[in-house]
């Protein structure tokens, strides 16, 4: 395998630390390992800008001692060098302060069938440099045929393997390797007056279900000739219809919303929201982590407490927030397995979706704007609202009549669960955060 080596000793390694920690004083250890190799390539106009093709391994420590945690972290995995950082990290947390809510989760049975998930893809591994630089070359090279297309920001690709060791004083042990390959692709048409750009990419855990070269070129070449001659248009209030790249965005600040970590902080407007209605009963979000190949999942997170799959909104009620071992007790809930240490994060976030297809949504709407790229931050999670610029194709009698720009989407999250209308079926997981086409009753789209 590129760059792997055989884990067995890593997990003795883990193991004896755990152990040390103990010996030395420590309340609770927990010994995180990370072994992994990487190959990122970057190309431009048929020339290579960088590359790059690298293994590591990373250790991750947490020692809790009279309720009070040190963290560590290490590079460098020579035993004498890692029995130091936790004798040291033990003498740190006596100088901490006390934290009731910390403290390892408890141990839960880890009764998931690894293989069964498919994370792991032999032929990742098995692919060469030359291969790899290839396919970014080739996918450039068909998006450039196009005459529309006038200049590229580049292709690239990439592969990253690794095995995930985690062990804690608790008595959790688990191990598993996984693999992610990913061919990406932007460009820009028009002239320098009337510049448009757009990119496309696509990104799986097994080489075969990655998209090939021409199908990311022609993606890339689609949505960013749409955008050509783009016009105006009057600041209104009109249904708003996003395309699935923007439905994950909208679901990636719902999660920041949902997260435990805001929750607690008080940084979320859905504080204090669990049972009430905060959507249209079409809206019903998952976070599943045990879903086969999809790139969000895993075994278990951080914690060491097993993926599961949580129903975050069910048809508009918003059941659970997401959370790790610490949230949970801060918040007096239950743990979802979305640890990622000291932090949440998704696995398979997403909205379920509905049966209408992009089409019959766009159809069925008399004037507005189908959302298809959006800039700048303007998301508050405090108050939920959302103020983006964005770029789009503007809708006139259930036909796309013209792309339009120089507009800004306004909103609040949470009237725009309430409004969501339409839920479409074309569901793709190009991250851990997806959703499908939907449209908003209405939203306020500023233009001149």
């Amino acid at each position: 395998m590129s760059g792997f080596r055989p884990t067995g000793g890593l997990m003795d390694l883990a193991e004896s630390l755990v152990d040390f920690g103990k010996a030395c004083g420590a309340d609770e250890v927990e010994v995180s390992i990370v072994d992994g190799y990487e190959f990122n390539v970057d190309v431009r106009l048929g020339k290579i800008e960088d590359l790059v093709e690298a293994g590591s391994r990373a250790m991750g420590l947490r020692i809790i001692k009279d309720k009070k945690t040190a963290f560590a972290s290490s590079s460098d995995m020579s035993r004498a060098t890692l029995r130091r950082l936790v004798r040291r990290a033990v003498r740190r947390a006596e100088l901490a302060n006390p934290d009731p809510f910390s403290g390892l989760a408890p141990l839960t049975p880890l009764t998931i069938d690894i293989p069964s998930l498919e994370l792991y893809d032999p032929e990742v591994p098995r692919l060469d440099s030359k291969t790899k630089i290839a396919l970014a070359l080739e996918s450039e090279r068909i998006a450039l045929r196009d005459a529309r297309i006038t200049n590229s920001y580049g292709a690239g690709f990439v592969t990253h393997e690794a095995s995930t060791i985690l062990v804690n004083s608790n008595g959790f042990r688990g191990e598993y390797d996984q693999t992610y390959c990913g061919l990406s692709l932007g460009l820009q048409a028009g002239g320098t007056d009337d510049r448009v750009e757009d990119f496309w990419s696509s990104s799986k855990r097994f080489f075969k279900d990655l998209a090939t070269p021409k199908e990311v070129a022609d993606k890339a070449v689609a949505r960013t000739v749409r955008q050509l001659n783009p016009r105006k248009i009057k600041t209104q209030k009109v249904p708003v219809i996003f395309d699935p790249t923007m439905t994950s965005w909208l679901l990636g600040f719902l999660f920041s919303c949902v997260a435990g970590t805001a929750i607690y902080q008080k940084a979320s407007f859905l504080a204090d929201k669990l049972g009430e209605r905060i959507g249209d009963e079409k809206v019903t979000v998952v976070d599943g982590g045990l879903l086969p190949r999809e790139l969000g999942t895993r075994p278990f997170d951080a914690d060491g407490l097993p993926s599961r799959k949580t129903l975050v909104m069910d048809k508009g009620i918003l059941t659970h927030y997401l959370c790790n071992t610490y949230a949970a007790r801060k918040l007096n809930c239950e743990a979802t397995g979305n640890s990622s240490g000291a932090g949440v994060s998704p696995n398979n976030f997403y909205l379920e979706p509905g049966t209408a297809s992009a089409e019959d949504i766009i159809r069925s709407t008399e004037k507005g704007l189908l959302l298809i790229r959006a800039l700048g931050h303007g998301l508050n999670p405090v108050t939920g609202d959302i103020s983006r610029g964005a770029f789009g194709m503007w809708i006139e009698g259930g036909e796309i009549a013209y792309p339009v720009s120089e507009i800004t989407v306004s909103g609040n999250l949470g009237e725009v669960l309430r409004d969501i209308e339409t839920v479409g079926r074309d569901i793709e997981f190009l991250s851990p955060v997806a959703g499908p086409t939907v449209k908003i009753r209405e939203m306020t789209v500023a233009g001149t």
